[in-house]
């Protein structure tokens, strides 16, 4: 009898220690506002600290590396030294970005346009005019109106500038913040609270089935055998 108070002791206890809440796990995050997103088209990158430095439109839900967060402005990089890419320092107004604390899968823009050229022509006739046009793809950074005319701000051969353009660069928007779980260890399947749950249920019902099969063999082997009965009656 003694040993089986020991057992049922022992599997209170281990039953009990199930129900008790899971300590808290941690994910890995990004240090404190190290990314900020552009979340429309309205996230001006400027060369100083003044309105009037305006550079050019960054392109809508992508990102910037925050350096130094400020009242009124931000230092930040975007885009990184991997070639054709050039990594660029400027300013972003803090009010306009939206602040995050996580690391982007992809965080800029990779984008790069080819303009053709029409040469003029002479009016010589001289030829076939195999070379009247010409095609140079840029890197692609940002955009701006300037008198009603769209503007490029792209790189080429390690040079800045703007080149005149029709129409928006088509690119996929980078919704992913959006989209953000509130608990940042969860995951598009759920939860860490609901996953955690679920395996603390499948155990406690394992275990339980478990210290039923062994108090039954412990109370098998209780039985009184036919030897000890006829012991017992003499």
């Amino acid at each position: 009898m003694a040993r089986m108070k020991r057992f049922a002791s022992l599997f209170a206890l281990l039953f009990l220690s199930l129900l008790l809440p899971a300590a808290p796990r941690t994910a890995v995050r990004a240090e404190t506002y190290s990314y900020a997103v552009a979340p429309d088209t309205n996230v001006w990158f400027y060369t100083a600290e003044s309105e009037s430095a305006k550079l050019f439109l960054l392109p809508e839900t992508y990102y910037v590396h925050v350096l130094l967060r400020g009242e009124q402005y931000t230092a930040v990089e975007y885009l990184v030294n991997d070639a054709p890419y050039q990594k660029i320092m400027g300013y972003c107004r803090t009010d306009a970005l939206l602040f995050v604390d996580f690391i982007p899968a992809r965080p800029y823009l990779r984008k790069t346009v080819t303009v053709s050229y029409t040469l003029p022509d002479d009016g010589g006739g001289l030829g076939e005019g195999a070379f009247g046009s010409i095609e140079r793809t840029f890197v692609y950074y940002g955009k701006r109106y300037e008198n009603g005319q769209l503007y490029f701000y792209v790189l080429s051969d390690g040079v800045f500038d703007f080149i005149p353009a029709e129409a928006p660069v088509d690119f996929e928007r980078n919704d992913d913040w959006l989209y953000l779980p509130d608990d940042p260890v969860g995951s598009i399947g759920g939860s860490a609270t609901e996953s955690d749950t679920g395996l603390r249920i499948a155990i406690i019902c394992a275990v339980s089935a478990a210290g039923i099969a062994v108090a039954i063999l412990v109370l098998r082997g209780r039985k009184t055998s036919p030897a000890d009965s006829e012991q017992s009656d003499a």
